[in-house]
């Protein structure tokens, strides 16, 4: 095992810069200069017995402690023990190899272990940006010796690959509001009699209510009027189609296309399995990424997540056509098919929306797209120089091709959702409710 290497302390140089006080009066008297070297020599000498001094490798003891799966855009805690395996207090600096790219809080701390068999535990937290697999590094350890003069500085291989998923439990204040209604019955917003199409229960008549909606037979039998109430159907497929192509690849607010995309998709799979409907997965480019047919439960969302964790955008066309007839050649019934795409680009768009419309009226498609507001924002904007005048231009071309794409998808039946990515999962989640209480599929 390696001795490690000696590192002095703020203290050491802190007595060195002292030895150049005499150094600088040595041009008074030569004797000055005799003193300097003489505070020199003693400072190295008593850096290096503190060096030998100082524990070893051999006499402390760490382990890192972190989930085996993370969550992408929060802080994760990790946690690193210490134990002493000698007879005195160890005190020193830890410094933990972050992953690359995760921002890391802490991750470099002093500590002082007590001698004995009760650890020390420090923490700190790192937050990924997107899913995937990170890697944790050697953990490196600044030994003090007992005259805080030297450090012995030490490596501990702990490499160690986690996983990042999207964090499920992240959604705006209007999906949690919603997926929250789907499962309380206290908290679940009144539906007007009538929507969906599962009878749920009979209650007493309100001002407002469809006269079509009052359960007659129930109103003799309990002398008073009774209205039935609704619930949409549950077991209805939802399939979840994820563009995985070069559309994807880009960034809005700081996160590529897909990464909001998976997001979107996970929790519209979570309210969707919630409410009781099967949830299928499809990711995609030129051809299938991965692919999960619909199926129920919690355990199947664990599976979702699994599946799409690391779908990466490739710089590719996306073939929908394939995409398509891959998922509908082993089931045929009638299904939600929520694409996430990108229907800025013009160049896809035409393959897309006739691919798309083929699904009608067999299926009800809905296709979700970001809003890219610096886009949005750039084909509005008022140009101050030529330059500008060509970026407005740019811009305004491509709001207008998604304007004729979606107006071509909307007039053909096919439900169409457009959201800044601070609100894309939620404008996901509430048109699927609409569709859930309209009894559209």
């Amino acid at each position: 095992m390696s001795l490690g290497r000696p590192v002095p302390t703020g203290l050491a140089v802190a007595l060195l810069a002292a030895a150049l006080v005499p150094s600088a009066l040595a041009v008074a008297s030569p004797a000055f200069a005799w003193l300097a070297l003489a505070l020199d020599v003693a400072v190295v000498v008593l850096c290096a017995v503190d060096f030998v001094r100082a524990p070893r490798a051999s006499d402390v003891e760490v382990r890192r402690e972190v989930e085996p799966i993370l969550r992408s855009g929060v802080d994760n805690p990790v946690h690193l023990e210490l134990t002493s395996r000698g007879s005195a207090p160890i005190r020193g600096e830890l410094r933990d190899e972050a992953p690359v790219d995760v921002e890391a809080q802490g991750h470099r701390q002093p500590f002082c272990v007590a001698p004995g068999l009760r650890p020390t535990r420090v923490t700190y937290t790192v937050r990924p940006p997107a899913r995937g697999d990170v890697r944790f590094g050697a953990l490196h350890l600044r030994l003090l010796g007992p005259l805080g003069l030297c450090a012995r500085q030490i490596r501990i291989p702990a490499e160690q690959v986690v996983k990042v998923y999207p964090d499920l439990t992240a959604l705006t204040q209007e999906a949690l509001a919603l997926a929250r209604a789907s499962d309380a019955p206290a908290e679940r917003p009144q539906r007007r009699p009538g929507e969906g199409r599962e009878f749920e229960s009979l209650r007493e008549y309100r001002t407002g209510d469809d006269y079509r909606t009052i359960d007659w037979k129930a109103s003799a039998r309990r002398a008073r009027t009774m209205v039935r109430v609704y619930q949409p159907e549950r077991n209805q497929p939802v399939l979840l189609l994820v563009d995985c192509g070069r559309h994807m690849a880009g960034k809005v607010d700081g996160r590529r296309k897909l990464d909001h995309a998976v997001d979107a998709a996970l929790r519209l799979a979570k309210v969707s399995l919630d409410a009781g409907d099967l949830v299928g997965v499809l990711a995609f480019a030129s051809d299938v990424r991965a692919y999960l047919p619909p199926r129920k439960g919690r355990e199947h969302l664990r599976l979702l997540t699994e599946a799409l964790y690391r779908a990466e955008a490739a710089l590719e066309e996306s073939d929908y056509g394939r995409a398509y007839d891959f998922a509908f050649a082993r089931s045929s019934r009638r299904s939600l098919v929520v694409l996430f795409t990108d229907l800025v680009d013009p160049d896809a768009a035409g393959t897309l929306v006739a691919r798309t419309l083929m699904l009608r009226p067999r299926h009800l498609p809905l296709v979700a797209s970001l809003l890219d507001e610096d886009l949005q924002a750039a084909a509005t904007s008022v140009p101050g120089e030529p330059q500008d005048a060509y970026t407005r231009q740019a811009a305004a071309r491509l709001e207008d091709e998604y304007r004729r794409t979606a107006v071509t998808l909307r007039d053909s039946g096919v439900l169409v959702v457009r959201a800044p990515a601070r609100g894309f999962s939620a404008a996901a989640i509430n048109t699927y409710l609409h569709v859930k209480s309209r009894g559209m599929l």
